[in-house]
């Protein structure tokens, strides 16, 4: 039976690495994943997802998914990465590819934002999805890091600002709650 999955950790929890490997995973076993990004991340290029540890993938933009192909249940699996980028059509979109063609979908993404909230995509991930999992990582204190930082370029933290600003470690960090609220980066 065909499932979403919604997996989301803090920045740094190898959400894009473990994408890679799952598509990986099919592949060797003679299966067709497809993965896909929505097109507001453009970070590692168009049609790239990268991870930190220096994976790397081609991927397809959500938005140029052939539907009709995967209805045609030409794919065993569906990989969703920076799956917070989602508006919540996109996800009833996968609800439905889901329900009603049988093929298992899989998003990696953050949860919530650098202000505590919700992500659209995130949002409807976490009332939709059949298993939600959390992929942990720490903060620098050792704790569990839940929240995502955005960096302020000088030493500390901010909590204004436009929602999405792409980004990697020069721009974001997983932090514990305690030292999100305080705004402290390092011990």
């Amino acid at each position: 039976m065909a499932k979403l999955y919604f997996r989301y950790g803090a920045m740094s929890s190898s959400k894009t690495a473990q994408a890679i490997m799952v598509k990986y995973n099919y592949g060797e076993r003679g299966q067709r994943a497809l993965l896909t990004k929505p097109s507001t991340d453009t970070r590692d290029g168009i049609h790239t997802v990268r991870s930190r540890c220096g994976l790397m993938e081609e991927c397809v933009l959500f938005d140029d998914i052939d539907w009709d192909e995967l209805h045609a249940n030409s794919y065993d699996c569906v990989i969703v990465d920076e799956a917070q980028f989602l508006t919540r059509e996109q996800v009833l979109k996968l609800v439905d590819l889901v329900d009603n063609h049988g093929v298992p979908v899989i998003c990696y993404g953050l949860r919530t934002d650098f202000q505590g909230n919700f992500f659209e995509g995130s949002h409807w991930l976490m009332a939709l999805a059949d298993t939600i999992e959390e992929i942990k990582t720490i903060c620098w204190c050792g704790k569990k890091a839940i929240m995502n930082a955005r960096l302020d370029g000088h030493g500390g933290i901010t909590k204004v600002g436009e929602q999405v600003v792409l980004g990697s470690d020069d721009k974001y960090i997983g932090l514990c709650r305690k030292h999100w609220a305080e705004g402290k980066i390092r011990g």
